[in-house]
């Protein structure tokens, strides 16, 4: 692929973003950008959620997996299902009761000011680090394929993708969101199948052969029983029921999206979809890294040192240009697709939770004031990933999926304890010393993660040290238990 083809694809598919963008935002205000004016159709917010949830990171870092771990990640992906039941029935219904713009409304309502201002921080922690690891990935593939080429360095690629997001963000917010996502997920879905049928062609596969093919080949396991791995069934299993409760049910970025929806009836509708609908499509996935491997050894490929580099390399300068070309649109569909919504989600946190923003405000003036600070938070947010992007670029050497499950551990932890603690106990807390107990809390589990194999006989701790981290919260916060005063 030139240089010339690429940059024509990603002009042509931005130029359609931000027609979209113009079109969902006529007459749009605060309320739009935080809300969708609660009239988002549930099909497309379950829909575009779906590439929002798999990002660039299943897009190249799952496939590129499947040579180290196999199919093991199908294991937290049946955890997800729990997960995603749990939001469904305990924290939606919550969330639609108290009628909140921002999720972590509940914490104040609950302990106080300052676990609610702790619970929204670590969001902002938990999704920047998240997101930046995603545009990064992204990033590094536009650096591959065209700025390589004309010899332009990195942070300049980074800086074009950020722009380009905040192109068609910064007006209509979670409205276009819903939207945009929605078309992305599609062009996501339909790279990964045309590309799986173009292997299948090389190979001399039929569709109907692939799966039998995939089954006999040396990745296909997904159940490991041995409890010393990472890998094991039950550490996987409940690390991805935990993940989705975090990551979706905890988290802005996913929970804006249900939001959106009518009522209640039409968001647990769209939850129930899009979890059915995420275990084939990670499935999918997964099939397709190890058709790309399979691919590799046929022709004799040399395998890249970093494993997210396979499937860049192979769609780079071993795929033919169609394939090249819907490896592009597919990379590009499934990072934006998680970014955009999460630079929205960002802006909506820090000025609902920390500006104090209300959906409505009754005068002119104050929303235009409202329109203009907005405007510069969204800017800010963009300055900061995009230097979290660069800090990663020089010290991040590991599959990307990886790093976002491990980040998540410690950053999600203290959310996944208030939560737990607020919902399933009615002891209350002495509020200010809740946010002392969220940073040592992340602390004291990285020690016992990096100590396990010693002081456990040998256990060693993966992406379950998230389960850890929350119940060291939750212990935390009984020890800051008060009796409640009598009337």
């Amino acid at each position: 692929m030139t240089p010339t083809l690429v940059i024509t694809v990603i002009a042509v598919y931005f130029a359609l973003l931000i027609t979209i963008s113009f079109t969902t935002t006529r007459r749009s205000d605060s309320s739009t950008f935080f809300t969708a004016n609660r009239q988002s159709p549930w099909y497309l917010v379950a829909f575009g959620m779906i590439g929002a949830s798999l990002s660039g990171v299943t897009f190249i870092s799952v496939p590129g997996w499947v040579a180290d771990t196999q199919f093991s990640y199908m294991q937290m992906v049946l955890g997800y299902l729990l997960g995603y039941l749990v939001i469904a029935t305990v924290l939606m219904p919550l969330y639609y009761r108290l009628n909140l713009i921002s999720i972590y409304g509940y914490l104040e309502q609950r302990f106080g000011f300052w676990s609610y201002k702790t619970g929204a921080f670590y969001f902002l922690l938990s999704r920047v680090i998240g997101s930046s690891f995603r545009l990064f990935l992204v990033a590094g593939v536009l650096q591959i394929f065209l700025f390589d080429a004309w010899n332009v360095d990195f942070s300049v690629t980074v800086l074009v993708t950020i722009v380009l997001i905040w192109l068609y963000t910064f007006r209509g917010g979670i409205k276009t969101i819903v939207w945009t996502d929605t078309l992305q997920t599609l062009f996501m879905l339909s790279a990964v199948g045309i590309v799986i049928y173009l292997i299948s062609q090389d190979l001399k596969l039929s569709l109907g052969d692939i799966p039998a093919v995939i089954s006999e080949s040396e990745y296909s396991q997904i159940f490991f029983w041995d409890w010393q791995t990472g890998k094991n069934f039950f550490k996987q299993f409940f690390a991805g029921a935990f993940i989705a409760i975090v990551m979706t049910g905890l988290d802005q970025d996913m929970m804006q999206k249900n939001l959106t929806c009518k009522n209640l009836g039409e968001a647990q509708k769209n939850m129930f979809w899009f979890s059915v609908i995420l275990v084939f499509a990670n499935l999918f996935f997964l099939s397709m890294g190890a058709l790309l491997y399979m691919y590799a050894n046929s022709n004799g490929i040399p395998l890249p040192e970093r494993t997210d580099d396979l499937f860049p390399m192979l769609a780079r300068d071993h795929f033919n240009v169609i394939a090249g070309i819907v490896f592009l649109l597919g990379i590009i569909a499934a990072a934006y697709s998680s970014a955009d919504s999460a630079l929205t989600a960002l802006t909506t946190s820090f000025c609902v939770d920390f500006l104090n923003f209300k959906e409505h405000e009754t005068t002119l003036e104050l929303q235009h004031k409202q329109r203009n600070t907005r405007l510069m938070v969204h800017l800010g947010f963009s300055v900061v990933m995009f230097l979290v992007i660069i800090l990663f670029k020089e010290i991040n050497n590991e599959a990307v999926i990886k790093a976002v499950f491990t980040a998540a551990g410690y950053t999600y932890g203290p959310l996944l304890g208030l939560y737990s603690f607020g919902l399933f106990t009615k002891l209350q807390v002495r509020d200010y010393g809740v946010p002392v107990v969220c940073l040592l809390s992340p602390a004291l589990s990285y020690w016992i993660s990096e100590n396990s194999e010693e002081l456990l006989n040998g256990y060693k701790f993966g992406f379950e040290i998230l389960i850890v981290n929350g119940g060291i919260t939750f212990l935390g916060l009984l020890m800051l238990y008060k009796k409640r005063s009598r009337p």
